[in-house]
């Protein structure tokens, strides 16, 4: 594969690439409160994760992530992508999300500028108040995860800005 070859086009679709992960603890899955001053999902419980910076492969990212935001310091290999997701925002670029779901054998985490880390119980998760996709995309991952398959998927908003998501098995 060379430079040349990839041959990137201006009027070609593109994504800005993140990270999302969920970390399991006993029956308990750890969801981020989003701090009050990060705009429209403040306050709402989503899981860990961010952008993916230039030079990071997706893992990387989600492990940089988890700890900046928690505290906790994972291995690569405790980490298992369960699924990609590509959010079409309506105009360039959407996003390109890599899901993640690991396993933790510590709960002491702790906050940062981005929110506070909850453990949530995996019985009592829809309860809570959850950033609007999540209600869908975190039983497919957990799902994934357990089966060893991971999913893709497309999100698409209708014109009152909520999601839907697409599944391919």
């Amino acid at each position: 594969m060379s430079l040349p070859g990839q041959q990137v086009q201006a009027d070609r679709y593109s994504v800005v690439p993140r990270c999302l992960s969920f970390l399991l603890h006993q029956e308990k899955i750890l969801l981020i409160r989003i701090a009050e001053d990060r705009g429209p999902w403040s306050d709402l419980l989503n899981g860990v994760g961010g952008h993916i910076e230039r030079g990071e492969d997706p893992r990387s990212a989600a492990l940089r992530e988890i700890k900046e935001e928690t505290g906790l310091i994972l291995s690569p290999s405790s980490l298992y992508l369960s699924g990609v997701v590509t959010v079409d925002v309506g105009n360039p670029p959407g996003v390109g999300l890599y899901i993640f779901v690991g396993v933790t054998e510590t709960s002491e985490t702790h906050s940062s500028c981005e929110g506070t880390p909850e453990w949530i119980d995996m019985n009592d998760f829809e309860k809570q108040t959850l950033v609007k996709d999540l209600p869908a995309l975190l039983p497919r991952a957990i799902k994934s995860y357990n089966n060893k398959q991971p999913f893709c998927a497309v999100t698409t908003f209708d014109e009152d800005g909520s999601p839907s998501i697409h599944f391919n098995p």
